[in-house]
This record gives structure tokens, sequence and C-alpha cells, in this order.
């Protein structure tokens, strides 16, 4: 039998692919070191609430509900309601249940975004997706319909005190043109932790609505909730921006919600979508985070609960680094926001893919960085010099991980003399 050309594009082996295998791999593998994959973290306090809060649902007729019936394809009415009250109330922001619709989490609300703004168009030219500040999240790589739909800006580098740096926009190169279908940032940044700033978001904003293309914010980590997010940074919609988010980082991932906050045409576009993909999405995440709202729950819980266990670990796990690794040997990307570290091997002889490789014989599984790179026109040695770690496991477990991330460096640089 043949593939179709959609078939041969999306059967490829990719990088959001072997993460998720490893993933997989690793929880089935008694000693693995998980500091590779996106899963959150297990919170004591989060897991009890939930197990609380969908006790009771289950003897409400709730979770059955949820299970026994389809909501529509914009995605369960109670929560749109819910979501849009909350945001109005706490944010300011002229958000109506027409403005929201869900998905079957935030990779397929991508994949629709992409194919909808970019690629190839009914007059016969191509857009593509621009990401302004390359490292990037993984799992847009292959997500577009169309070969070559992304393109991506380097950042400027601003070195910090203790072994830190951080990227910004560098707006003197970014080349915004007839061919860009639309901006796209993450906010925090999957995989660096970066935070753009508020100027940097705002100028951003600016040149889109010049452009009449859309910004896009996966804020899959960010404001309101979950709430990790170290910074000084506010949220920020308008009819200009899709922004994008998620129940994942909550903690619950299985869940498989995205939610997707915009004009109602774009909505009413991505509830068409939902209807002849996937007919509905999913229920039960959508009525676990109504209750959540209706309670008062999902800000609480996000302020007092999971930003200061993020908080506090990611702490633990840089100082865990620097008993293991200098700052010659190690820079680390300023932690902002989300749940991991951005590791600069600066001048590393080995590439990253061949430093993986070595992790994964020993049984320490991370990310090489060469993957967040999407659309990047021109070689650049950087991206085959860093690593993105999850600081989500028990200390123990980094304290493990890390250790044999040192040693497999000190060897990379004895061998390399």
């Amino acid at each position: 039998m043949t593939f179709s050309l959609f078939g041969e594009k999306f059967t490829r082996h990719s990088g959001i692919t072997r993460l998720m295998e490893d993933l997989n791999d690793g929880l089935r593998t008694p000693g693995a070191i998980m500091l590779g994959g996106g899963n959150p973290a297990t919170i004591p306090a989060m897991q009890a609430y939930f197990q609380g809060l969908l006790t009771e649902m289950l003897a409400s007729g709730k979770v059955t509900d949820a299970l026994c019936n389809y909501d529509g394809p914009q995605g369960k009415n109670d929560l749109l309601e819910a979501l849009a009250g909350m945001l109005c109330e706490t944010l300011g922001w002229e958000v109506k249940p027409q403005n929201i619709a869900l998905t079957n989490g935030s990779q397929s609300a991508f994949f629709y975004l992409f194919n909808l703004f970019a690629g190839r168009m009914a007059d016969g030219s191509r857009k593509k997706v621009l990401f302004p500040l390359a490292p990037e999240y993984i799992g847009y790589a292959d997500a577009g319909l169309d070969d070559d739909l992304f393109v991506s800006t380097r950042p400027n580098i601003e070195l910090l005190p203790d072994g830190q740096f951080k990227y910004y926009v560098d707006f003197a190169n970014l080349n915004i043109g007839e061919d860009t279908g639309m901006i796209c940032v993450s906010r925090p940044t999957n995989p660096t932790g970066n935070v753009i700033t508020d100027d940097e978001l705002h100028k951003l904003d600016k040149l889109a609505k010049q452009h009449d293309i859309p910004l896009v914010i996966d804020n899959a980590y960010g404001l309101p909730f979950p709430g990790i997010i170290f910074s000084n940074a506010r949220a920020l919609w308008n009819p200009n921006i899709i922004l994008c988010m998620s129940l994942s980082k909550l903690g619950l991932p299985g869940s498989r919600c995205g939610i997707i906050i915009a004009r109602e045409d774009i909505i009413t576009a991505i509830s068409n979508m939902n209807g002849i993909i996937s007919l509905a999405p999913g229920g039960t995440g959508p009525a676990i985070a109504c209750e959540m709202i209706k309670r008062k729950d999902i800000l609480r819980l996000s302020e007092t609960v999971i930003k200061p266990f993020y908080q506090q670990r990611v702490q633990e796990t840089i100082a865990t680094i620097r008993r293991y690794l200098p700052a010659e040997r190690c820079l680390i990307h300023k932690p902002e926001g989300a749940i991991f570290l951005w590791l600069w091997f600066k001048d590393l002889p080995i590439t990253a893919e061949a430093l993986y490789q070595r992790l994964k014989a020993r049984g320490v599984l991370m990310v090489p960085g060469n993957h967040f790179f999407p659309g990047l026109a021109h070689p650049w040695p950087h991206t085959q010099q860093c690593m993105r770690m999850n600081y989500v496991p028990e200390p123990e477990k980094i304290d493990a991980g890390v250790k044999i991330l040192a040693q497999e460096i000190e060897r990379a640089w004895r061998e390399a003399t």
C-alpha cells in the first residue's frame, strides 16, 4: 500500500514523537531518570485536591454526565461561560463565551492554527509562521501540512551573573514580510523558561496589527493559570491576539484539554475544524475545570500551590547543577517560568545529539537542543550546544541525573584534548 503525501509527512519519526516515546519508555523502565519530557510534577496537594474533587463530582453524577454525553464542537458550554466570566472579572478582558473554544489538547490547537493562517493560500501564495525568538517548542516543528512552514529569528543573548543568560527578541533583524501569516511565541517559553518582557510582547502585538496578522501566544504555563511564571509579567489579550491555554500544567495532562481565546470568527473556524476532525472536544477535563472556576479554586491553587512548588524546585535544581557543573562548563538560562531548565554547554566538543545518546545509554533522559530551532535560516553552533532539562522529578533523581551529566560533559572534554 502507498501512503498519500499527507501520510508520508505525518508518519515520519519526529522530535516530538521521540520525546513522547522516551517519556513512555522511561516511565516503564525501573531506575530511569526522567529529565526530558514535559510531564508536570506530582504535587501532593494538587493530587489530594483532584482526588477530593473527582470523588464529589462522581457522587453528584457530574463525571458520568461528562463521560456519557457529547459536548458541542466549540466545547462544554458551562466552561466557556465560567471561564469568560472569570477573565472579565479578574483581568478586565472583554471576553465572551463566543471568544473561547476548546480542543483536544494544545497540540491540536496549534495544528489547527498553523494551518489556518499559514501554508498554501487560496490565491496561490504561501504564508509562513514566524517565531520571533528561537529556540521554541519542539512540538511545533512538524505541525504543518506543508514542509517549510516555519521561519524563526535568532535571539540576542545577554550574559548574566552567576553563570546565567537570557534571550531577547532581536527586533533589528526581525523580518515580517508579505509571506508572514502569523507570529507565534510561547510565554513562558518551552524549552528555555524565558518570559519575553511586557515591552517585547507589546512590540510584537503592534507589529502584528500593522501587518494584519494574528499574534499567537502559547500560554500553557502562564497567566492567569497555571501561573508557573516567576517574573513580573502581565497577561495580555485583545482581539488581534490568539491566546492558547491548557489544563495540562495544572496537573491534568491526561484530560487533553486545550483552550483558545480569540475573535469570534476565529472561534467559529476552530469549532468547524473540531466538528470535522473530532466531532467535539472531550468533556471530562472541561467539567473539572468548570468546577474549579465555580469554586474559585483555579486561580487560588495556581498562586498558592503550583507556582511556589515549581519556584522552590527550580532553585534547588540550580543549586544541584552548580555542585557538579561550574559556569565554565554550563550556562543556565535565567529561569523565569515553565518547568524546564535550558542548559548551554558553550563550545561543547560533541553535539547535543551525541550527548543525548550518551546520557540515554546511562539511563538519563534529556532532550537535545537542536530540535528546538524550527525554521532557522542558517546553521548556528549554539543549536548543538544546548539541552532541555525537566526539573520536576524528585531531588534525589535530579542529583543522580546531574552527576551523570557532569561526568559525560567532562568525558567529552577529556576525549577532545
